[in-house]
């Protein structure tokens, strides 16, 4: 119990909240990478609170043959090593309710993922972890339904929980953002993310291989914040045409610093309209 009330990460309210990192934790080599360039944004821009994200396992890969990761031993070990050299705190997303408790030793924060977010046994484990729990919106779900999950976090012992949008799913590979969905969700949990590079994805949209429209990132990342988010998620990369997965999803990391600069004038002049409106 001292590790978990000592380690529970909470969003500071004077900061934008940005979770980012490589879609998957390909290498240490990519993971020291971006870490580094997100340590160096962490001193730049003091309104900023970052958690590094990486992912050891792609699950739901849209073919049989597509890469996984590096598995959860090696992910681990790499999360850690970033958290001990760029003193940043780190999360990742799980697939099994097992591994929960083995993620919430090195993860600050635990990721359940959009496809998984009505799983109840998935959403206790991660709540009896005690870490806080970042759960994206199904692509399937309204915004509204999302407040039974966050119920079923609540009543499971979960503190810190930051519910996600990240596009609702109209088929025929295409997802669309309603920017209600900040407002709406934000009635029932005071921390509202957008995963502003999965909601470009086009899912299966190339021969099995999901595809993407990133030069709309930055348009809806200004338009989440302006409509009540006080959080991001960003998928960075180095060179994202050789990234194992999410390709054309990823942020080049020579443009990032840009992305943010826009996204932290929006939230800047914005906020506060937008806690009005949600209180309102």
């Amino acid at each position: 119990m001292d590790r978990v009330e000592s380690s529970l990460l909470r969003r500071d309210p004077q900061k934008l909240l940005l979770l980012a990192g490589p879609c998957s934790l390909e290498s240490w080599e990519i993971s020291s990478t971006v870490a580094a360039f997100l340590a160096g944004l962490l001193r730049e821009y003091p309104d900023l609170q970052i958690v590094f994200k990486g992912s050891f396992d792609k699950a739901n890969r849209s073919s049989l043959h597509s890469a996984r990761g590096v598995g959860l031993q090696r992910g681990l070990e790499i999360l850690r090593e970033v958290k001990g050299r760029y003193a940043l705190p780190v999360t990742s997303d799980f697939h099994v309710p097992e591994q929960a408790e083995a993620l919430a030793e090195v993860c600050e924060v635990l990721q359940v993922p959009a496809f998984l977010c009505r799983q109840t046994d998935m959403l206790v484990a991660a709540a009896r972890t005690g870490r806080t729990v970042s759960v994206k919106k199904g692509q399937f779900l309204s915004p509204k339904e999302m407040r039974h999950v966050i119920e079923k976090l609540q009543g499971s012992g979960a503190r810190e929980i930051w519910p996600m949008e990240r596009g609702a799913s109209f088929g025929y590979q295409n997802l669309v953002v309603d920017m209600r969905s900040f407002a709406i969700m934000r009635a029932f949990a005071s921390t509202v993310l957008f995963d502003a590079t999965h909601s470009v994805q086009i899912p299966g949209g190339s021969a099995g291989v999901t595809q993407g429209e990133r030069f709309f990132t930055p348009l809806l990342a200004r338009a989440a914040l302006a409509a009540g988010a006080n959080g991001l998620f960003f998928e960075v990369h180095p060179r994202p045409a050789q990234a194992t997965c999410d390709a054309a999803n990823q942020c080049p990391m020579e443009d990032f610093e840009g992305i943010l600069q826009q996204c932290l004038a929006t939230w800047r002049l914005c906020r506060t309209w937008a806690e009005k409106e949600t209180t309102a």
